[in-house]
């Protein structure tokens, strides 16, 4: 099994570094652009979340992410460092009262851009899995 790993202090310019590690991975794993439009996708929308939500913009806290392949499949797992949070109680984007909201979509593009989305250790951890065969 390949593994791939970064780890990034939780400023919102790191977003670069993550973005450059994708690239990357499309470049080493030959990805169709399909697939790399929806990981380019949802694994910023998810490191996003954990600079943002978990850690609250604290730079002493760290955002991971890792990369592995296996069965036909391409695996990336964030964590942050924050107190996680009720995944399994968000507000639904597209009901009409939240239509106008600014925010809360992260997670509705994360669940329909990849093949599965998994939350671990209360919401700090995320798997996004795409399948490539």
């Amino acid at each position: 099994m390949n593994t791939i790993k970064i780890q990034i202090p939780s400023l919102t310019e790191n977003i670069r570094m993550i973005e450059s590690f994708i690239d990357n991975a499309k470049e080493k794993f030959q990805l169709d652009d399909d697939i790399y439009g929806n990981i380019m996708i949802a694994v910023t929308e998810a490191v996003n979340n954990a600079i943002k939500h978990g850690n609250q913009h604290d730079k002493s806290k760290n955002v991971a992410l890792s990369l592995s392949l296996q069965d036909g499949q391409i695996k990336f797992t964030i964590s942050d460092e924050g107190q996680g949070f009720d995944y399994k109680n968000l507000p639904d984007p597209t009901a009409p009262e939240n239509l106008e909201k600014p925010g809360g979509r992260g997670i509705f593009l994360m669940k329909h851009l990849s093949d599965e989305v998994n939350f671990m250790e209360e919401g700090k951890v995320v798997e996004l899995n795409f399948y490539i065969s």
